[in-house]
């Protein structure tokens, strides 16, 4: 079984010629460091599930990269208003390391519900995983000191800190790179 297959069997526990032609729609596909998934004004075509690497989500505003979000393994990535609205994507998805993914296409995404009627049950934990990451960020942003957000991102993804530019954490993060790196230092003495 495929980390994709087993990411979708913990959420859904469907039958195992079902779990294979949902995977199969996903294809392999390996990106450089550098590349870009998805490209803002563009419309977002695919979905992709990520083996292993790291992908950055940014926009520019006044000239400046604000990156939304840092996906590594065992997550999803795409520009969902794009995927789901078929409007311009709003977001950059660049990868940070290396990357393999398995990618579905919008096509194939949008047909997937015929052949596996779990599909939908599976869309709906996808969406409200993704709505609820979101309540989660805002409410760090609103409630949390720049340590405590950093405190929660370490026991979140403690890796990120050696395989990811300081630069992208701190903006992620919202606060500059100087800042992180003082909260760092303060936190390993």
């Amino acid at each position: 079984m495929t980390e994709l297959e087993q990411y979708i069997n913990t959420f859904l526990g469907i039958p195992k010629d079902k779990l294979a032609v949902m995977a199969e729609l996903f294809k392999p596909e390996n990106l450089k460091k550098g590349e870009f998934h998805t490209s803002a004004g563009d419309l977002c075509k695919k979905l992709s599930f990520i083996k292993s690497g790291h992908f950055r989500v940014f926009a520019l505003k006044d000239g400046k990269e604000v990156t939304q979000w840092i996906a590594s393994q065992n997550e999803f990535i795409t520009e969902l208003s794009s995927l789901v609205f078929d409007t311009p994507s709003r977001w950059n998805i660049q990868s940070l390391t290396e990357c393999e993914i398995y990618t579905i296409s919008k096509y194939d995404y949008d047909q997937i519900g015929l052949s596996v009627p779990e599909w939908k049950d599976l869309e709906k934990l996808f969406i409200a995983k993704c709505f609820a990451t979101l309540e989660d960020r805002v409410f760090s942003f609103l409630s949390m000191s720049a340590e405590e957000r950093y405190s929660q991102l370490i026991g979140y993804k403690k890796s990120l800190m050696n395989e990811v530019p300081l630069q992208y954490l701190a903006s992620s993060l919202g606060m500059t790179p100087e800042t992180l790196s003082r909260i760092r230092k303060k936190s390993n003495s």
